[in-house]
């Protein structure tokens, strides 16, 4: 495998000028900082070193850091964690994928993905100034449910804990483009207050933006997504509110709300390009037809911790989320016809999604039973998701309405041995999960088919085994295999259905898909030096691929599917607090296409990513004073389809960063991301075999991109 001659240099490379400990460690040892920390996605309290899986903890300073460059989070995650797909840019996420899977997003570990209809929108439900932490778990998992299939991804929200008066964070931020084009200014303000009353806490948060046009490394404007959906000509607003009490020194009861509402202005329309002569796809002034693409995120949760209860800790989670996506219209070729047009007339249309979700998280953690260093985890988790798409202009369901409930049973046993050196780890869920679609019709372009409903059920049992050994201080290895469950993008296939006398009872492209993870690693910490090297297979024997249709529209591919991958990561932390990093990754995936059974064919760009090298520094040159560099290198990549039209030609952007924290006057940031002015084309544009043949899909990526901000703490 060619990534191991890669990972070989870099490590030799690495081992002189990176380490683990992210910016903010400089203040402690990094030894005490780890073991201070827990993983509330790992669902147990398990210091997040002991766990026998990659994961990466993304700080406040970090994020602070990477909120410079761009506010939006898929760009952040990207620079953090090499493994996870390249930004598209756009607000739709199709070609994002994480390990070469779909990852589970959460906020303070509700789901945000919907994977019944994913329409890759789950990357915007959340705004970066209410994130206290990322926190990051590499691989197929189940211990957050349905979904996790390449890792979860958890938004820990802020935390007002020994803010004993009120502290009142603002900032205000204007970002413009290279040549400080008119429309292509952007800006962003927002407050955040917090105070912990004693019994009682709050948080309470506020933040607008408005984003103009986006210009290439040409000075072009880059083109609007209209379909999908964009981020550039679009406003978001984000309220967040979360109160805590106390009842007593062992009891808390938590409420947290989250709603968040990004909406195109649709200002633009979208001008072809030519991938012959190089020229991308750009943008005009004009109005867009229908309802601009937008993103409506309602997340509210409840969450109650009695700790001494029998010896160990209750948590429960109620939660409901309500989650509206709009996308961009359009006739496509009368795809969306009703059949009473007159000859040659097109009918206009537009999609949205609905997913709706009520769940109940039940966790009850006993420490030392029955046995000194055992801890049992145990619970129930509960989830309903009805998920529907509407056109909307015309008011038919294009998916009809699907209601899924699952109940999942799951207990967790870890074991510290050894002065606790030796971590065993052995779980097991059980998801009950079941379906109910009743008879729906589909629309005229799939044949106005009838098809009969019906209540499919799925039994699952999911296991995960793992184990870590510090083999010397700060030297640890671990193995580890675990199951991650999802559906299939059920409503594509709903939708699909043109063959008469279907019934939902027997469409074999509803089962269930069940990825295996496996993964051998190392880390060490030694000093200011820290690395973590890890090598993984996933295997799914019924997985899912993304293939375009004639026009365009995504239709579901479900055939075994193989990926590996090979990911290290190092910092190394100076006296003088300057701080060197590196991190990279490099993944295959294959899957067996053509039903021959052997698994031979390249996943497209749609489900694997390129691979990835990232290089950062960051230093306090004098006092008050905080620098960074960093640059991302997608290296080049070859398909084994047909031709070279999807071939990827790699590209690097270096982003750059600097602050000055005055005395009196709050902090001053100025952040350039792609400060070199690279003049490139995005990753899915360039590769997607649904965008390779496309001009009107070949989008450059952001040119020099200047952010201003401002912003204080009282």
């Amino acid at each position: 495998m060619r990534s191991l001659f890669v990972c070989a240099s870099l490590a030799a490379m690495s081992s002189g000028l990176a380490g683990a400990q992210s910016p903010e460690s400089a203040e402690t040892e990094p030894e005490a900082r780890q073991d201070e920390i827990l993983v509330q996605a790992a669902r147990r309290d398990i210091p997040a070193e002991a766990l026998p899986n990659t994961i990466r903890l993304i700080d406040q300073t970090a994020l602070s850091e990477q909120i410079l460059i761009s506010t939006n989070l898929i760009d952040m995650i990207g620079t953090q964690v090499p493994s996870f797909s390249p930004s598209r840019q756009k607000l739709s996420g199709v070609g994002e994928s994480f390990r070469g899977r779909e990852p589970l997003y959460l906020i303070d570990g509700v789901p945000q993905s919907n994977p019944l209809r994913n329409g890759s929108r789950d990357g915007f439900t959340i705004d970066p100034a209410v994130i206290e932490r990322v926190e990051v778990l590499y691989g197929a998992n189940a211990i957050q449910g349905v979904g996790a299939t390449g890792g979860v991804i958890n938004y820990v929200t802020l935390d007002p804990a020994e803010k004993e008066n009120w502290e009142l964070r603002v900032e205000a931020g204007i970002t413009a483009s290279n040549d400080f084009d008119g429309d292509g200014y952007g800006y962003r303000g927002g407050a955040t207050a917090l105070r912990d009353f004693g019994e009682f806490d709050l948080v309470a948060s506020f933040v607008g933006e408005t984003r103009g046009a986006f210009y290439d490394g040409d000075g072009r404007r880059i083109g609007v997504d209209g379909t999908q959906g964009d981020i550039q000509d679009s406003v978001s607003t984000n309220l967040f509110l979360k109160g805590g009490w106390d009842i007593d020194q062992h009891t808390r009861l938590q409420l947290t709300a989250n709603l968040l509402e990004l909406e195109g202005d649709g200002d633009y329309v979208q001008v072809a390009g030519d991938r012959s002569t190089g020229l991308p796809t750009s943008s005009a002034r004009g109005d867009t037809e229908g309802e601009p693409p937008t993103n409506t995120v309602n997340t509210f949760s409840a969450d109650f911790t009695r700790e001494e209860l029998f010896g160990g800790t209750l948590t429960a989670q109620a939660f409901y989320r309500e989650f509206e996506s709009v996308f961009g219209g359009g006739t496509f070729g009368g795809f969306f016809n009703t059949g009473e047009e007159a000859p040659g007339e097109e009918t206009f249309d537009q999609s949205a999604n609905n997913s709706n979700k009520t769940g109940l998280k039940l966790t009850y953690s006993l420490p030392n039973l029955p046995v000194e260093g055992m801890t049992l985890t145990g619970g129930l988790d509960y989830l309903s998701d009805e998920t529907y798409q509407e056109l909307i202009q015309t008011g038919r369901l294009w998916v009809p309405e699907v209601e899924f409930e699952s109940l999942a049973p799951f207990l967790q046993v870890d074991q510290l041995l050894l002065e606790d050196r030796l971590l065993i780890s052995f779980g097991a869920r059980q998801e009950n999960a079941a379906l109910k679609v009743d008879d729906y019709t589909t629309i005229f372009s799939s044949g106005s088919t009838e098809v009969a409903g019906g209540e499919p059920d799925f039994t699952e049992t999911l296991l995960n085994i793992g184990t870590s050994f510090e083999v010397i201080d700060g030297l640890t290895a671990y193995a580890a295999f675990s199951e991650g469950f999802t559906m299939p993008d059920v409503g594509r296939v709903l939708r699909a259905v043109s063959t008469p006398g279907q019934d939902v009872d027997t469409l074999l492209d509803i089962e269930p898909i069940i990825a295996d993870n496996t993964e051998l690693g190392m880390s060490v910490s030694h000093g200011g030096f820290s690395a973590n090297a890890s090598y993984f297979w996933s295997s799914s024997d019924l997985g899912q691929r993304l293939v375009a249709n004639e026009v365009g529209i995504f239709e579901v591919r479900r055939e075994p599917t193989e990926i590996e991958g090979f990911e290290i990561a190092a910092e190394y932390l100076l006296d003088n607090g300057m701080l060197f990093g590196a991190n990279y990754a490099s993944l295959e995936g294959q899957s067996d296409q053509d039903g021959d059974g052997r698994i031979d064919e390249d996943l497209s760009a749609e489900n694997i990513s390129p691979d990835r090298l990232n290089l950062f520094v960051s230093a306090e040159p004098i006092t008050n004073v905080s620098v960074r560099a960093q640059i991302s290198h997608l290296f080049d990549r070859a398909f084994n389809d047909e031709g070279s039209a999807t071939d990827f030609e790699g590209y690097s952007l270096v982003d750059l960063s600097a602050g000055y924290q005055t005395e009196q006057f709050g902090r001053f940031d100025l952040g350039l991301q792609n400060a070199l002015n690279e003049d490139y084309t995005t990753y899915y544009s360039q590769s997607s075999p649904n965008a390779a043949s496309r001009d009107d899909r070949f989008f450059a990526g952001r040119g020099r991109t200047f952010t201003l901000r401002w912003s204080a703490t009282y």
